[in-house]
């Protein structure tokens, strides 16, 4: 079979493992996946201090599940929900109904939100940047719709995982993704800054949660 993507990683000159299955969509919309960000991620997040009334959530999936932890667990009563693609959106519409008007399901760019700067107390992200192309970009967007002392709370796959051969084997990422420490780098770039304690890293620094500060 042959592959369906193959990349050149810019971090150094080595390809980035062709994908022969894509499977993301199977385990992103899953029950179980969705169950973890809940009951595990979002509840560190919350430890870690995420918390506001008026959020944006970036990549809502078919579940929405930052958009319902944002209001169950980081005390929101506003939260925009955007996502590129319109089946997602409508899924989650629908997934998320129980939410009532807490919550307005959009189509749109994490790159490029409709948002006026300044505007909201918390961006939610869980695992939306390891997917996203430009993800500096999208960073760069978090900073400028949060307000100064605004909250950007991630929970995120890093490089050390998402180029594992056998991830990259069934599950397609562009290249380029981010260590750790990268992340943690850019955030300062872009704004945001990221206070002792709200750092979490795990599993070999392959999964990391963070709650950054605007400046």
């Amino acid at each position: 079979m042959a592959p369906t993507s193959e990349a050149t990683d810019r971090r150094g000159s080595s390809s980035v493992p062709p994908t022969y299955v894509n499977a993301n969509r199977l385990w992103v919309d899953s029950r179980l996946r969705y169950l973890a960000g809940r009951q595990v991620e979002g509840r560190i997040l919350a430890r870690l201090g995420a918390r506001g009334a008026t959020a944006v959530e970036i990549g809502t999936g078919r579940r929405g599940l930052g958009a319902r932890v944002a209001v169950e667990r980081f005390g929101a009563t506003e939260v925009t929900a955007f996502d590129l693609h319109p089946a997602s959106v409508g899924r989650a519409r629908v997934r998320c109904a129980d939410l009532a008007d807490r919550v307005t399901f959009r189509v749109g760019d994490a790159t490029a939100l409709p948002v006026d700067d300044a505007r909201v107390d918390l961006v939610v992200d869980f695992h939306a940047l390891h997917h996203i192309p430009d993800w500096r970009a999208a960073v760069a967007e978090a900073a400028r719709v949060l307000r100064p002392g605004g909250l950007l709370a991630l929970t995120e796959m890093t490089a050390r995982f998402v180029d594992a051969p056998w991830l990259r084997a069934v599950s397609r990422h562009p290249a380029d993704r981010f260590s750790t420490d990268e992340l943690v780098a850019e955030l300062g770039r872009a704004g945001l800054d990221v206070p002792p304690g709200r750092l979490r890293r795990a599993a070999g620094d392959r999964w990391v949660q963070a709650v950054a500060t605007r400046r």
